[in-house]
């Protein structure tokens, strides 16, 4: 079968199609020009101010396949959808990868990780040196996690508040090899960084070698005080680890502003990234201490490189990180970041003067943004998400962990006010039975 002209031209420009930061990138096509307008249009409005501003934000939400969904999804914070963009941007690699996968993964796709790496540092505020590519939050931090010599006795300090699978990791080398694993218990919300940092520094002994903190508590949204654990922490010769899946993407820092030593986030929660990618930083001078969690030729080596060696990959995946870096940055760190925190206190205002309805997140700007927790008196959270779901198509997170009982709700920039109406009407109708 001989090669039709169009097929020809059709290659031709997925390969131009491959560089997401080439002046031929989806973004570039088919957003730019009416982001750059909607921008302008309300440049004399501050980040706060234009986060309820409807019109500027209609934009964005019409990018979103889900926002026209028949189940209405307040669960980003599980996993976030992509903007069509960055669908069809997984889609054109996918095909153009399967007509001679070996060819176009390793000789055209596998090009893009580097250009990836140096828009994933510009966004994190830090050394491409730094920055590694991978799957999940999960991985990035249990590399990190087993990567690092720990001796038997030598002890860490985290919460029970923190995600399951970097806990089971620590309780893994706990079983093992005989560190100590000490986890606090926090009480949220808490509107006070000081009495958070103290709890750490009280469980510190002189056999403490790392502290691990999560930036954004998956269950209720609390955002710590994680610059000022690691400074607490760096006092006393204490390495950090800070989990950062709900908080990159989403809020505006960059990562060596957190003074941490090591950080490891998903990409498909905040930033919309396709479902199933992740980064991880590690400061560059801890580069050579940490062991790949998979096989290197040269495990000691201080290239981040090393742990990339992870074989077949989905390059189409990897490559689709690039649209959506253009569409976060279309937006810009602070409107997202203020719209998110936006989108929460509407429907969580409301939910408070409800009787029998209970917030269980702070909703000052400096403890909370997107995530919040809600319960009602008399329903479980299994109870109260399933009703959400089968009676108003709301799909949700229940949660009953420890001292946290409540289902999560977490809105996106794709979320209309409206939307959330849906909500806070579903919950006074429930509290009242």
């Amino acid at each position: 079968m001989k090669n039709s002209p169009q097929r020809r031209s059709f290659f031709k420009k997925s390969i131009v199609l491959a560089g997401a930061f080439s002046s031929g990138s989806l973004f570039n096509q088919l957003y730019a020009g009416d982001f750059e307008k909607k921008a302008n249009l309300y440049k004399d409005l501050s980040p706060a101010e234009i986060a309820s501003n409807e019109d500027y934000w209609s934009l964005i939400q019409q990018a979103y396949p889900a926002s026209s969904s028949p189940v209405l999804n307040l669960n980003n914070g599980g996993v976030s959808p992509s903007p069509q963009l960055v669908l069809d941007a997984v889609d054109r690699y996918d095909k153009m990868a399967n007509m001679a996968p070996s060819y176009y993964m390793w000789r055209i796709l596998d090009q893009g990780r580097e250009p990836l790496r140096e828009k994933l540092a510009l966004l994190g505020g830090c050394d491409p040196e730094e920055i590694a590519i991978n799957r999940n939050a999960t991985e990035a931090l249990n590399t990190i996690i087993h990567g690092l010599d720990l001796n038997r006795g030598d002890e860490v300090i985290g919460s029970i508040q923190d995600y399951p699978n970097m806990m089971n990791a620590w309780k893994q080398r706990a079983l093992r090899e005989g560190i100590v694993y000490k986890q606090l218990s926090f009480d949220f919300p808490i509107e006070d960084d000081q009495t958070i940092v103290d709890m750490y520094r009280q469980a510190i002994s002189s056999k403490t070698k790392i502290i691990h903190v999560t930036h954004v508590i998956n269950w209720v949204g609390q955002i710590m005080p994680v610059k000022k654990i690691c400074q607490m922490a760096h006092e006393k010769g204490i390495e950090v680890i800070v989990d950062g899946a709900h908080s990159f993407g989403l809020l505006d820092f960059n990562i060596p502003d957190l003074e941490a030593d090591y950080f490891g986030t998903s990409l498909h929660k905040y930033l919309s990234a396709p479902i199933g990618t992740g980064m991880m930083w590690i400061k560059k001078e801890h580069i050579a201490k940490v062991w790949p969690l998979l096989c290197d030729a040269d495990p000691v080596r201080d290239d981040i490189r090393k742990f990339e060696t992870l074989g077949t990959r989905s390059f189409p995946l990897e490559q689709g990180i690039g649209e959506a870096i253009n569409f976060h940055n279309g937006i810009g760190k602070k409107r997202k970041e203020e719209r998110a925190r936006y989108l929460k206190n509407y429907w969580a205002e409301r939910a408070l003067k409800i009787p029998g309805v209970n917030i269980h997140t702070s909703l000052k700007p400096a403890y909370s943004c997107a995530i919040a927790g809600v319960s009602i008196d008399g329903m479980t959270p299994r109870v109260l998400e399933s009703t959400l779901l089968k009676t108003y198509k709301i799909h949700t997170s229940p949660i009953s962990y420890e001292n946290i009982n409540v289902v999560r709700v977490s809105p996106h920039v794709y979320t209309r006010p409206t939307d959330l109406d849906r909500l806070v009407n579903a919950l006074e109708e429930l509290a009242k039975k």
